[in-house]
């Protein structure tokens, strides 16, 4: 499987860290299915973004 990137990347981790978070409540909220795994990286300007393994 390859990475899915969200199309955003944000200016800190905690930015980053609170869509990841969001992603699983609303997957639980909403029943649909969770990401095997979900994860925040640094791009090489220095911006943070998520990716996750559909």
């Amino acid at each position: 499987m390859k990475w899915v990137y969200w199309s955003r990347l944000y200016d800190s981790k905690f930015q980053a860290g609170c869509l990841v978070q969001r992603m699983e409540h609303d997957s639980w909220v909403f029943g649909v299915d969770v990401p095997q795994e979900i994860e925040v990286f640094r791009s090489r300007k220095g911006k943070y973004g998520v990716r996750y393994l559909p």
